[in-house]
């Protein structure tokens, strides 16, 4: 089997897109590969938190990977800052790149330009990244476009490493997993489906209660020709809401939309299949955060698996680079 790694931040509360467009994907994967799934905490630390929500959104996002079909028994599942060969491996990255590589980083550019502040951490935070990959001996990293640029550069640095100091890491490959949900705002359908407060009646919360969620898909921007008909370009709210109504019934969203005869009934259907569909993985969530010492110990289990794939590696990294064992 492949070995694949994914990671996610704990900022924001994870949303309909993410469960549709990725988190359902990692279920399934879990079930044909060797799979490591990460709380990527230390990647929330490029910008100021507050301790105790940082400390209650990683446990309650550990809780809902679970919750969404994450299975303990069948992945490795561990939150980042409980192994820390993640952080050294990610200084051997950091003086394995370039400061031009960092520099033309997506994400960087587009982040410091809007920012006040901008941390070193920030610069540097895709050599973490990198390390996260690198450290599992990973094979596969299952990746939107938005991230591709991110393993292009660990593939980067994981040949010049190897080529430098001897044959050390798996050079990992980015593979665009099968299209997912394309989960758009309910307010602007351009736009993806975020974590941003920016637009709270436009992103569905897996947390989010049934009313809350009638009431959001019920207000969902359409258009005012009244035909249910899947286009992307031309009718950008409707589509969405057929894609939301396909996956979460098993359909093709050209196809979701048969038997309902105007935009009234299309909410409704939407409404009551996505809370359907959230309803047994809200019940799961629920009861892992009133046995907050039951995830912990998940969590502990998950964080020893690591370590032990982690060290080895690193021990590798270590010995080639000719560094004096511990």
């Amino acid at each position: 089997m492949a070995r694949i790694f994914s990671g996610i931040k704990p900022s924001g509360s994870v949303h309909l897109g993410n469960l549709l467009g990725a988190l359902k994907n990692w279920a399934a994967l879990q079930n044909e590969n060797e799979s490591v799934y990460c709380v990527v905490d230390l990647h929330a630390l490029t910008l100021p938190q507050n301790p105790e929500e940082l400390r209650a959104s990683t446990l309650s996002l550990a809780q809902m990977l679970i919750a969404v079909g994450i299975d303990p028994d069948k992945s490795t599942l561990f939150i980042q800052s409980h192994v820390s060969e993640h952080t050294e491996c990610a200084w051997l990255m950091e003086c394995t790149a370039s400061f031009g590589e960092l520099r033309r980083m997506t994400q960087f550019k587009d982040k410091s330009d809007k920012a006040d502040f901008v941390s070193g951490g920030l610069f540097t935070y895709p050599a973490l990244q990198a390390s996260d990959i690198i450290l599992y001996d990973t094979d596969q990293v299952p990746v939107g476009e938005d991230q591709r640029q991110h393993v292009e550069l660990t593939r980067d640095l994981t040949e010049r490493f190897n080529n430098r100091y001897g044959e050390t890491f798996v050079v990992p490959e980015a593979v665009i997993p099968p299209a997912g949900a394309r989960v758009m705002d309910l307010q602007d359908p351009t736009n993806k489906m975020s974590k941003s407060e920016d637009s709270p009646q436009g992103s569905i919360s897996l947390l989010d209660d049934e009313k809350t969620i009638e009431k959001k898909i019920k207000r969902a921007v359409t258009d005012s020709d009244g035909e249910i008909l899947f286009d992307l370009e031309k009718k950008p709210g409707v589509s969405n809401l057929l894609s939301i109504l396909g996956a979460a019934t098993g359909q093709n969203p050209q196809n979701a939309g048969a038997g309902l005869s105007n935009y009234g009934e299309l909410k409704g259907a939407t409404a009551e299949a996505v809370i359907e569909m959230l309803r047994p993985i809200q019940s799961k969530y629920y009861e892992l955060a009133n046995d907050p010492e039951e995830t912990s110990r998940l969590l502990a289990l998950g964080a020893d698996k690591a370590r032990e794939v982690a060290s080895a590696t690193l021990d590798r990294a270590r010995n080639n680079l000719g560094l004096i064992p511990r």
